[in-house]
Parts: structure tokens; C-alpha cells; sequence
């Protein structure tokens, strides 16, 4: 379990966040909706390059 968790931790936080934007949109703060919209994409982004990073600090 620990294993999934340390490899999919930034799918579940993105979803998480994305969830959150959606339930924000639909409770009418629209304007906290399309700030809280990016956050998913950006947490996905770090996580390819931290992970890039780790592997060429590796080899």
C-alpha cells in the first residue's frame, strides 16, 4: 500500500484538488474555482520534473 501511495501521490493530490475546483464551481464561486483549476496541472508538473531530477541525479 505504502508503494501505490508513494507512486500515485500526486495523481490522488491533483484529483483532490480538482474535485475541490469543481465543488467550488458548482457552489457558485466561480472566480475561486478558475484560481483553484490550475493547481492540478501544476502539482502533475512538479512531479515530472522532481522525478526527472532524481533520476538523472542517480546515474
Amino acid at each position: 500500500m505504502m508503494k501505490f501511495i508513494n507512486t500515485y501521490y500526486p495523481i490522488i493530490l491533483a484529483f483532490g484538488c480538482m474535485l475541490y475546483s469543481v465543488g467550488l464551481g458548482i457552489s457558485g464561486k466561480t472566480y475561486e474555482a478558475l484560481y483553484t483549476a490550475h493547481w492540478p496541472g501544476t502539482i502533475l508538473l512538479f512531479a515530472i520534473a522532481v522525478r526527472q531530477r532524481r533520476k538523472d541525479s542517480k546515474q
